[in-house]
């Protein structure tokens, strides 16, 4: 049976609730599924719980969440540039538990593998280990960290199938891997989807799916698929200046 949805909306009909926990890919704007965080919050779902390396910018990604009042915790690696979220959080409007950037991927990771936590050195001695259990492993102190597993995994891929295989595009493919497993449910946006009978594959494999090789996270994990052709904005814009033109180029 295709995963295949014709929207944002449709992917997410009967998942999204009140109170829920949303894993989402991306790093700062690179491999954010905008279109599924558009869903969420054009459904006005409230008081979720997010957890992602960062909340977007403002106005961009997670942040529109925020501007909506609908994010009530979140779990993340930082601020970033998003200054809404830095005041809710210095004024005390919003719970934020901040974990070390390759915990977080680990507690997804593990979520997703079925550990329900792990031992990790990261963090002793800090803020981080408030709490939380500690064992001495080999004459060094470890902290015990959970396992994140949510009730809905939202990623972006580069390339998906109809059976929901997923191949990610260079560094978008960031948090995207460990959250797309986090999750009983996941949907996945899209840049490009495959259709049966169409592309052939590189090598071996069905026309019009991903070539096995090439896929990144298998369709088992993933609950729905859609294209989207949102805009992908980006967050710092660098360039060099263009060069003067020499006489032979005039």
């Amino acid at each position: 049976m295709s995963k295949r949805r014709s929207s944002p909306a449709q992917a997410l009909e009967g998942v999204l609730r009140d109170g829920m926990t949303i894993a989402v890919g991306g790093f700062g704007l690179c491999g954010v599924p905008f279109a599924l965080i558009d869903a969420v919050r054009g459904s006005g779902v409230r008081e979720l719980t997010i957890v992602s390396n960062n909340m977007g910018v403002d106005g961009q990604g997670l942040g529109v969440l925020l501007e909506n009042d609908q994010v009530s915790r979140v779990l993340a690696s930082y601020v970033g540039e998003n200054k809404l979220f830095a005041k809710r959080y210095l004024d005390g409007d919003l719970d934020v538990e901040f974990v070390p950037q390759g915990t977080l991927a680990e507690r997804l990771r593990a979520g997703g593998a079925g550990i329900p936590a792990f031992y990790t050195a990261t963090g002793v001695g800090t803020p981080v280990a408030e709490g939380k259990p500690t064992a001495v492993l080999d004459g060094r102190t470890y902290l015990l960290e959970r396992g994140i597993v949510a009730d809905l995994a939202l990623v972006h891929a580069h390339t998906g199938d109809a059976e929901g295989n997923l191949r990610y595009r260079l560094t978008a493919r960031n948090f995207n891997p460990v959250v797309a497993t986090a999750a009983p449910v996941t949907v996945a946006e899209v840049e490009h989807l495959l259709e049966p009978g169409g592309e052939q594959p590189r090598v071996g494999g069905r026309s019009g799916y991903l070539d096995p090789d090439d896929v990144h996270t298998p369709g088992v994990f993933v609950t729905a698929v859609v294209r989207t052709d949102r805009d992908r904005p980006i967050e710092q814009r660098t360039v060099r200046p263009r060069p003067a033109a020499g006489p032979s180029e005039r």
